[in-house]
């Protein structure tokens, strides 16, 4: 066992002993308070291995910098990260093929420019998938977003670069409204770190890799509300929690049926659509031909309006199968991204159910005279802790659903009525030619 505190506090804390060295013998304390709450005997369960277990039964010590606290406060809507002071957001832009050990090895590097500094840095997908790791490791209430999938053949062709950049610009707009992660030491040396700088690039990264507020930890960083009214209802959480895990499995349905349907749509529109409106252009352009061989000339006005009218039916086909671009694909980008924080929550969930268990067993052990109060008081205190930032951050997730499935729905809508304006446009361009016929 590691070094057991039964006060989680946020200032310094004594030396205790190193996480992985063994409690000194003889530390076991009363013979009442020996009744320890079950291990969960799953260790490779996310609670486990997130380090939640560990610190719920006040297992985590460690020295906590002020740059590490994170707090949770209490907003309208209840529990909220706190804001950063500092909000910023970062380009990705110019995808540029670059190569390496004298052009043996190609990469494609996205300049990146943060407007809290202004100052242009490039980055690889191995940079990005560096930094993924490290904080999905580091973080383990928190939905770390997915970075768009690995892809080994045509990395280097246009449309996989195109849609990749997209990707990242929503992957990096969610790491900077994100008021834990934007803030992160690793996330802004992986932003602000000159591209040219290779030693302070690999320095930063040790120093992420050594990050000791990991696992247990990390839960030790959170400072919460105290005071009168600050205490969390744990059955009221577990309804909200059982609410929200409702929502994400059926968010999770209907992203996965819309997704298909949307596929399906522009599938359609690139090849069915374009090939029928094409079909009944050429149609009107061989009409048009045929009347051609009558060679009056009170006719070649009619002839001219049919044939502009096929043309008008060709160009709409053009038009159908670039459409999907605008509108359809921008809308999965936005479902492929909040895929990865639906895949996310189950684990997040589940850190949380066992901190919830944990209690429950804690109070049982009192009520059966096996556990000393003070104990049982300090697991509830700890898993009150787990359940601030778990409810912070499915709060986080809502503002930010809410903020982008409406500027996505606007987005989507704002591009059909200009697709059917366009549509209008060609269809009474072709009707005005017969005016003077």
């Amino acid at each position: 066992r590691l070094s057991t505190r039964s006060e989680p506090s946020l200032g310094p804390r004594g030396a205790g002993h190193p996480p992985g060295h063994p409690h000194p013998p003889g530390g076991g304390g009363a013979a009442k308070s020996s009744a320890t709450v079950s291990r969960n005997l799953n260790r490779f369960s996310t609670f486990v291995k997130s380090g939640g277990e560990a610190f719920v039964l006040g297992e985590a010590s460690g020295f906590v910098k002020d740059g590490d606290k994170l707090c949770v406060v209490l907003g309208p809507r209840g529990p909220e990260w706190q804001e950063n002071p500092y909000p910023f957001q970062c380009s990705i832009e110019d995808p540029t093929k670059q190569t390496k050990f004298k052009g043996m090895k190609s990469y494609i590097a996205y300049k990146l420019v943060p407007s809290h500094t202004g100052q242009q840095v490039h980055r690889r997908y191995k940079h990005f998938d560096w930094l993924y790791g490290r904080l999905a490791e580091k973080f383990p209430v928190i939905s770390v977003p997915h970075l768009p999938e690995k892809q080994a053949t045509g990395r280097f062709e246009e449309d996989f670069i195109s849609k990749r950049r997209k990707g990242l610009a929503w992957w990096m707009d969610h790491m900077c409204s994100h008021p834990v992660l934007a803030q992160c030491d690793a996330f802004q040396h992986f932003l602000t770190c000159p591209s040219t700088d290779e030693k302070a690039w690999k320095q930063g990264k040790r120093k992420a890799e050594k990050d000791e507020m990991v696992g247990a930890n990390f839960f030790l960083t959170i400072s919460v509300p105290t005071g009168p009214g600050a205490s969390l209802d744990l059955q009221e959480v577990e309804s909200q929690v059982d609410g929200f895990k409702a929502f994400t499995k059926k968010m999770d349905e209907s992203a996965l049926q819309l997704n298909h349907t949307a596929n399906e749509f522009a599938r359609k529109q690139v090849t069915g659509f374009k090939k029928e409106y094409q079909k009944v252009g050429h149609s009107f352009k061989c009409l048009s031909q045929a009347f051609e061989l009558d060679q009056q000339t009170f006719s070649a006005g009619l002839n001219q309006a049919i044939a502009f009218t096929a043309e008008a039916y060709d160009a709409i086909g053009d038009l159908f199968a670039d459409q999907p671009r605008q509108d359809l694909d921008p809308v999965m980008d936005l479902l492929a991204l909040y895929q990865g924080h639906l895949a996310n929550f189950p684990d997040i969930i589940h850190v949380q159910k066992g901190a919830l268990t944990k209690v429950k067993e804690s109070k049982r052990h009192v009520e059966e005279g096996k556990m000393e109060l003070q104990k049982a008081e300090g697991i509830q205190e700890r898993c009150n802790i787990i359940s601030f930032a778990t409810l912070a951050e499915i709060n986080h997730f809502h503002k930010i659903r809410v903020r982008d499935f409406k500027s996505q729905m606007q987005h989507f809508l704002q591009q059909q009525i200009l697709f059917f304006q366009k549509v209008t446009q060609k269809l009474e361009e072709a009707l005005h030619k017969y005016d003077s016929v």
